[in-house]
């Protein structure tokens, strides 16, 4: 089992709106793609950042899918958030193996 995690960092004003969006829109497409089998949102309480830290993971059963939804889905849900939310946040990635 493979965790993909997704932090961003999302100006203060733009908060609000990125996560209902978020809940509403995007990790519903992306759970939609059948290539992960949960996810969760999590909100980072004590980030050294300025604006609002949110994880959101993504479990998938394994690398395949995880490569898969990469390859296939990824640069266009990618694109939307850039596009929605442009300069007002920064994401990064990182995949990670359950032990």
């Amino acid at each position: 089992m493979l965790l993909y995690n997704v932090t961003i960092i999302i100006e203060d004003a733009a908060a609000d709106e990125w996560l209902q969006w978020m809940q509403e829109i995007h990790i519903p497409e992306v759970m939609a793609t059948e290539k992960f089998v949960s996810n969760r949102l999590l909100k980072v309480l004590d980030s050294p950042n300025e604006g609002v830290t949110y994880c959101v993971q993504y479990v998938a059963e394994n690398l395949s899918d995880y490569n898969e939804y990469q390859e296939i889905y990824a640069p266009a849900l990618q694109a939307d958030l850039q596009s929605k939310f442009e300069n007002r946040l920064v994401a990064f990635r990182t995949l990670m193996e359950f032990v």
